[in-house]
């Protein structure tokens, strides 16, 4: 669920417990952990119910429904009607201390991490965390919460299990120390521009796994959204080596480090968080083959207190460029000023404020080898400026760019 209409949400209706649902909540990875999900359980029925900041699916064809809760649940109920046993929910924060997951409980409630975002909206670390925790409040005995063991909050997350919940730990070690014996976990990352490998380690939960984790995407972080998807599944029934195999073929969703140009490489990715921003910066130095470059900025009206921290990320790039995301009705100069404050000092950062000349000047003036890293908005195809939705797809922009270079 990936939004509200109200501050109150109707109980489910009677078909509802004819179906799994999973809910997928944390700061970043819900929407890919989301897909990742949905395709996995499709191994066992069809159709699958898929909601995600990207819309509402039934398996991969996507409905034309309301937005927020009218949408979401018009997606379930055709999902109901057409057979369908699983759902997979990407639920916010915002939603969650709503009430949705008393409203619509899920059997599986699984979590990827946490960072600073939505400040705005909570008012507190505490409150974000706290808002989090309403979906693994409200599983039943029966269900289970898949937690990230190498994020210090998911351990906070297990005090707040009810009796009888399962719980099942995944990590990757680039995240951070594990707080408690991992079930399921992946080793030795090999990242390209290709796709991502690692060795996969079991348990005694989850005996005899396949020794290694292959996905299309592009970065370490989905090792992680992998593990929770693939733990998920094994819990559902789903056989370990059907699970790989198909996990192996699943592309990241749109925006999440996708790959739109080589030579110059050029990336659009959704990172809009600190944390975010850092981890997909360095898997851009891990694949560069020469100079990175940087193109970012922050939405307008919300989160200020993060812009001096995606500055300080930025600094990791060779080059910045500093322009606009969703200014919203915040002037984009202001926000551009909060963010160099934490880029400081930064040997080379340029400032322009309109994003399509600045995404077109970075993709050619860049050299063959060089790695362009445009971040923020990844899927979105149209920027909020004063009020008013106009049309921006930094991949078209990309496309267009590289096709007319200087």
């Amino acid at each position: 669920m990936t939004g509200c209409m109200s501050s109150a949400f109707p109980a489910a209706p009677a078909w509802a417990s004819s179906l799994v649902s999973v809910g997928v909540t944390g700061t970043n990875g819900k929407t890919t952990t989301t897909t990742f999900v949905a395709a996995l359980l499709g191994l066992l029925a069809k159709p699958v119910a898929r909601v995600t900041t990207l819309g509402c699916f039934l398996d991969d064809a996507r409905l034309d429904v309301p937005k927020h809760y009218p949408g979401f649940l018009e997606t379930l109920r055709r999902a109901h009607q057409a057979g369908g046993r699983y759902a997979a929910l990407e639920m916010t924060s915002e939603a969650l201390s709503l009430g949705f997951a008393r409203a619509w409980p899920c059997r599986f409630g699984a979590f990827t991490n946490l960072s600073l975002d939505h400040s705005d909206a909570h008012g507190s670390p505490e409150h974000y965390l706290a808002s989090k925790a309403q979906l693994f409040m409200s599983l039943p005995p029966d269900g289970a919460a898949v937690l990230n063991g190498c994020d210090a909050n998911a351990a906070l997350l297990r005090d707040v299990l009810p009796s009888g919940v399962e719980e099942v730990r995944y990590g990757v070690e680039s995240r951070g120390t594990t707080w408690d014996a991992l079930h399921l976990s992946a080793h030795a990352a090999n990242v390209t521009l290709e796709g991502t490998s690692a060795e996969l380690k079991g348990s005694a939960r989850f005996p005899g796994m396949p020794a290694e984790l292959r996905l299309r995407a592009v970065g370490e972080i989905y090792l992680e959204n992998a593990l929770a998807a693939l733990s998920v599944a094994l819990l559902a029934g789903v056989p370990a080596p059907r699970a790989l195999a198909l996990l192996a073929d699943v592309p990241a969703p749109p925006g999440r480090f996708q790959v739109v140009h080589r030579g110059p490489d050029v990336v659009v990715d959704y990172a809009h968080t600190p944390d975010a921003l850092e981890r997909t910066l360095a898997t851009a130095r891990r694949v560069c083959r020469g100079e990175l470059t940087l193109v970012f900025g922050a939405g307008g009206d919300r989160d200020r207190a993060k812009r001096p921290l995606l500055g300080a990320a930025a600094r990791a790039a060779d080059r910045v460029v500093l322009t606009s995301d969703n200014p919203r009705g915040e002037p984009p100069e202001r926000i551009a000023d909060e963010i160099a404050a934490g880029l400081m000092p930064h040997a080379e950062v340029r400032r322009e404020l309109d994003r399509e000349r600045a995404i077109r000047d970075a993709v050619q003036s860049a050299s063959e080898r060089d790695l362009v890293l445009i971040a923020g908005k990844g899927h979105e195809s149209t920027q909020e400026v004063a009020g008013v939705e106009l049309p921006l797809s930094d991949v078209a922009v990309v496309l267009q760019s590289a096709k007319y270079p200087r």
